[in-house]
């Protein structure tokens, strides 16, 4: 009876130490295959492209002073109307301009100025034709002839914060998925090297970030000119 009792508890313990074994032996083979799914790498990539601008922005913006409001609002119609016939005789539309309300500053009323009695005008005007036109080349040719304007006693600001010139890149859609694209292969291209120099091989993708885009002026000689930019940011799986 004791020899049974024994035997079957030498059974138990064998089967109990074997499958113990056997737990381990997949535990450990499961824990391989989690950390050989943890290997990969993270590479960027890199994609750039020159476009040309396709929208221009141009404030005409000018300054007339008096001393008194009527004779200053006539100077402002005068030189308004000069503005727009010069952009509608280059080959601009009137749907192309367009005008902004009239700043004038009072400097009689300004407390920060001594001596007003002394200043040559008492009123001073800004005002501003917007020009905006997708024909950019004609845009920066009139605007090389804006001597004109100034021939005829416009006093022309193109110096000032917001008055100068704007040229607009607005087809971004059309070229973003070439661009994604692009930039994914120069990623791969830096992963494989990777892998190449770690002896390993490139897997599947783990985990993929697209960057913003951004759009820059190429050099400050060429505001129509502009270079887009986009940088990828890609995850891959080694293996052995």
């Amino acid at each position: 009876m004791k020899n049974n009792s024994f035997a079957a508890s030498a059974v138990l313990g064998l089967s109990i130490g074997l499958g113990i074994v056997i737990a381990g032996f997949f535990l450990a083979s499961a824990l391989y295959k989690v950390r050989a799914a943890e290997r990969y790498v993270t590479v960027k990539g890199f994609s750039e492209r020159d476009v040309d601008a396709d929208l221009a922005i141009w404030p005409v913006t000018f300054k007339e002073t008096d001393n008194d409001l009527l004779k200053l609002q006539r100077k402002i119609d005068t030189n308004r109307k000069e503005i727009r016939e010069f952009l509608l005789k280059e080959g601009f539309s009137e749907e192309d301009i367009s005008e902004s309300p009239v700043s004038i500053t009072d400097f009689q009323t300004q407390a920060y100025i001594q001596d007003r009695e002394k200043l040559p005008y008492r009123y001073l005007a800004q005002a501003t034709l917007m020009l905006r036109s997708s024909n950019v080349p004609l845009v920066k040719q009139v605007m090389e002839k804006s001597g004109e304007l100034v021939s005829k006693g416009i006093v022309l600001v193109t110096e000032e914060y917001g008055q100068r010139a704007e040229f607009i890149f607005t087809g971004l859609s059309a070229i973003k998925p070439e661009m994604v694209a692009l930039a994914t292969k120069d990623a791969r291209r830096a992963a494989e090297q990777f892998a190449k120099d770690s002896g390993s091989k490139v897997g599947a993708i783990r985990k993929a970030h697209q960057g913003l885009f951004s759009i820059e002026d190429r050099d400050r000689y060429s505001p129509d000119r502009k270079q887009v930019r986009v940088v990828t940011t890609v995850e891959y799986f080694l293996e052995k």
